[in-house]
């Protein structure tokens, strides 16, 4: 299977969040190391897993239990 490798900045443009947003509120605790994103080569460089965000994006909207922390403070239920 092929990945889309992105960084904070490209994943922020496509899901409209701020990379700030990702970096402090949602990394770790919506997306998850080795899941959402990995560090290669054991560096500080952080890579965003396309396919495995988008499938857990749509499998959770579908879901009412799951809330998504939004940018303004409020939060999403899909």
């Amino acid at each position: 299977m092929n990945l889309t490798y992105l960084t904070t900045d490209e994943l922020a443009a496509r899901i409209k969040y701020n990379a700030r947003t990702i970096r402090t509120s949602l990394k770790d605790s919506v997306l998850f190391e080795g899941r959402h994103y990995i560090k290669p080569f054991g560096g500080r460089k952080t890579l965003y897993l396309w396919e495995n965000i988008e499938e857990d994006m749509v499998k959770v909207s579908s879901n009412s239990d799951f809330a998504i922390p939004m940018v303004g403070g409020g939060v999403c239920n899909g």
